[in-house]
């Protein structure tokens, strides 16, 4: 049987002796917050299913449509791996539909690098490496990137980190980290550049922004995520694939960080 969502077990198993300190009425508004009742019905519907279609399900649920321009720009089935990177708009369902999306294409060969609380999801799980966005990142984490790099399967890569803040005006990603570009010259993989049109509500943007200023550590933005993935149902989202840059392209004319910007400034454009 599919293991659901369990707030009360996740926050013993994020926080050990301190969970005690919780009071469980704010467990109980986190379940509401997080529709964990709803999350957990699609968990039970899909049972034992996992990876791709797991995620073409869930689409499916949360009745996301994604109208994909650019197809012919993918490289072939049988290419050499890939780097795809994406902005990060909505932090849920441009995860999924880049996923279910990809998926088909290369039969299944892609992974992601995620937030490790995503790895709760177990029908996701299998397409993930887990990054720990909440405390200490494990000791294996690099070995884990490297074996990702180092298969036969296209990583799928959301540089910013974070999904997109209202930043001058404008809902952008933050600055772009270069580890896509060193991995992807370090193991001769093309990189290519996807756009997601979308954005969340302004009340997600309104407390990324609060969180910032008074200088939280923990970003208490990433728990109004799955109301953000609630609140899309029925939308439909633009993505644009662009073409292929050759991993040769990022020279040492400029620095990681540097090319991680320019290919930034390409998906935006």
């Amino acid at each position: 049987m599919a293991k659901t969502i369990d707030l009360d077990a996740i926050v013993r198993s994020k926080m050990g002796s301190k969970a005690r300190y919780v009071p469980q009425f704010l467990i109980n508004w986190l379940k509401r917050a997080i529709h964990q009742d709803w999350i957990n019905s699609f968990i039970l519907q899909e049972g034992d299913k996992a990876g791709v279609p797991w995620l073409k399900d869930c689409l499916e649920y949360i009745n996301v449509k994604v109208e994909v321009q650019g197809l012919d720009n993918l490289p072939a089935a049988d290419a050499a791996p890939c780097t795809f990177v994406s902005n990060h708009p909505l932090g849920g369902p441009d995860g999924v539909a880049l996923g279910a999306v990809l998926g088909p294409v290369y039969e299944g060969r892609i992974r992601y690098l995620v937030n490790d609380l995503l790895m709760y999801l177990e029908g996701l799980a299998p397409l993930c490496i887990p990054i720990n966005k909440t405390g200490r990142q494990s000791r294996s984490f690099p070995a884990m990137v490297k074996a990702g790099f180092e298969s036969q399967d296209h990583m799928l890569m959301f540089p910013a980190g974070l999904c997109s803040r209202l930043i001058d005006g404008k809902v952008q990603d933050l600055p772009w980290t270069k580890t896509f570009i060193q991995k992807s010259v370090e193991y001769h993989r093309d990189v290519v550049p996807i756009h997601f049109g979308g954005e969340n509500s302004p009340r997600f943007y309104r407390i990324a922004r609060w969180c910032k200023r008074l200088g939280l550590r923990f970003n208490l933005a990433m728990l109004l995520l799955p109301d953000e993935l609630y609140r899309a149902q029925g939308k439909t989202f633009r993505v644009v694939i662009g073409k292929p840059i050759p991993w040769q392209t990022f020279t040492s004319d400029r620095t990681p960080t540097e090319w991680a910007q320019y290919v930034r400034e390409l998906v935006y454009k």
